[in-house]
């Protein structure tokens, strides 16, 4: 009976949880549309002045609506990559998809500069089309590398390796064709400032189909949380489902760079700051997870928009601050706690 009324006790939480996390996306919302060099004015004249208007509808909306989106979709392939790989530490970016693409966006940017190479399938992709390209061929080289999705830690090895060698290409084209430095230091920072509806609409699919992926996947997570040989004496198909919950993980990861840029810890922070506040099955905590990471982007972009207004701070920029300083707490406090137990 206390087990029953503990679990009970959790489910009630985590649903607290998330109304509150609701709750605090629609008050973040409201007020991405009012960040900006106008301010409320432009909230306040958009029904009566076109050019309001088009400042709110389609400018800061589609921005703050994509900053959300983005940071959820990191959450939730933050969430899984820690579930799967059983380390707390795990981010989104292990199997290579952060440096596959900026080797896509860096390509894309060399391809559209040069004439013979400019062809009508490249300047249709265009840079996000290639960024995500280039996650995508990066985490199936790791997959490759790693000979399938049966270990781990061959896994983590082939996508250190994959993201080594493929930062490595990209320093050389930049090196090489010298006028994407600037472009490529702005991707690498992270930026919501060009998302648009379109972009916003394919985030919306992607997040989607990744959370009912997630959702259907949870159970060999929690299987995994007991170990890999407990996990099959279930009879759970380890190998398929793990297959699916990185194809998971790589499609929310590269969704979001491709239209952002890198924007580092969004992932890695998400679930501990779950964690801390409730404790339950993977089915809850990645849904919880992804919009934690939501809140936590949206947030930090409104922030980045304001604290030097009218110049911005790159999104990533803020999002490293904060998170590393979060994480250097949370370890702080983790030996203290050691200490005082020993």
């Amino acid at each position: 009976m206390r087990v029953e009324a503990n679990l009970s006790q959790v489910r009630v939480r985590s649903r607290w949880l998330a109304v509150l996390l609701l709750a605090v996306t629609g008050v973040l919302l409201l007020l991405g549309a009012s960040v900006g060099s106008t301010g409320w004015e432009s909230v306040l004249r958009m029904h009566s002045d076109p050019v309001a208007q088009q400042i709110v509808w389609d400018i800061r909306l589609p921005r703050t609506l994509g900053a959300w989106l983005a940071g959820a979709l990191l959450g939730l392939a933050g969430a899984v990559a820690q579930g799967l790989f059983r380390n707390p530490l795990a981010d989104p970016y292990l199997l290579g998809s952060a440096s596959g693409a900026a080797l896509g966006g860096a390509a894309a940017m060399v391809f559209s500069g040069t004439a013979a190479m400019g062809m009508e399938w490249l300047q249709r992709l265009g840079m996000t089309g290639m960024a995500f390209a280039g996650a995508a061929a990066a985490v199936l080289l790791t997959l490759m590398l790693a000979q399938g999705v049966q270990n781990s830690l061959r896994l983590l090895l082939a996508g250190v390796v994959v993201g080594v060698v493929l930062g490595a290409v990209r320093d050389m084209l930049e090196l090489r064709y010298p006028d994407i430095l600037q472009p490529m230091k702005a991707f690498g920072l992270g930026s919501t400032a060009f998302i648009g509806w379109a972009s916003c609409a394919l985030m919306l699919g992607a997040w989607a189909l990744c959370a009912l992926c997630a959702w259907g996947l949870s159970r060999v997570l929690d299987g995994l949380t007991l170990g890999e040989s407990t996990a099959a004496s279930l009879g759970l198909p380890l190998a398929p489902m793990r297959a699916g919950l990185i194809a998971v993980m790589a499609l929310a990861t590269g969704t979001a760079v491709a239209q952002t840029g890198l924007i580092a810890f969004v992932g890695l922070a998400a679930p501990h700051l779950v964690r801390s506040m409730v404790s339950v099955g993977h089915a809850r905590s990645t849904l919880l997870s992804s919009l934690m990471g939501g809140v936590v982007l949206l947030a930090a972009d409104i922030l980045a928009r304001w604290v030097m207004a009218p110049e911005e701070l790159p999104v990533g920029v803020l999002t490293a601050l904060l998170g590393g300083s979060y994480l250097l707490w949370l370890m702080h406090r983790g030996h203290a706690a050691r200490q005082i137990r020993g």
